[in-house]
């Protein structure tokens, strides 16, 4: 086995299971595995690419995750419209998810920006730092503070309840 090899399949190991929640999240459990699948294929494309270091190697796969994912929604926008123009009408309303302890949150957070949204699901529920998530998000760290401070604004007003 060549080095970036042994290198890719470390990295895999450790990060496969942080990358199936990501994709969990995003998708449901249904797609993920499949997204997971096209981002361990993507990576070993791109296996002389892999940084050395740990940390960056994980930022690297997460990366690659996050295009699989972008192009997956796409996929998923042109086959709905495709659906539709041949029913002749939208279907625009989605299935209410389950209710449990976190809907609320997940709903608030789905009601931001996409873009704020997503800062707020890596720095969250992916553990990244904010840094690193700027980085994944291709912004400057300064845009990527003011948007969180942001998200969090509206969080929390979404989520306060007036008691009076």
């Amino acid at each position: 086995m060549r080095r970036d090899d042994a290198r890719l399949t470390r990295a895999l190991t450790e990060t496969a299971p942080d990358l199936l929640g990501y994709f969990q999240r995003r998708v449901g459990p249904d797609d993920a595995p499949d997204l997971l699948g096209e981002t361990m294929v993507s990576a070993w494309k791109r296996v002389v690419d892999l940084p050395g270091e740990p940390e960056r190697a994980r930022m690297w796969l997460f990366g690659i995750a996050r295009n699989v994912l972008l192009n997956h929604r796409r996929g998923e926008r042109r086959r709905w419209a495709l659906a539709d123009r041949i029913r002749g009408y939208s279907s625009r309303a989605a299935a209410a998810p389950a209710a449990d302890d976190g809907a609320e949150v997940r709903d608030a957070i789905q009601r931001l920006d996409a873009d704020l949204g997503e800062l707020v699901r890596l720095i969250h529920w992916e553990r990244m730092t904010l840094v690193q998530a700027a980085e994944l998000l291709g912004i400057p760290g300064s845009t990527a503070r003011t948007r969180y401070a942001r998200a969090k604004e509206l969080l929390r007003a979404s989520l306060t309840v007036d008691v009076h």
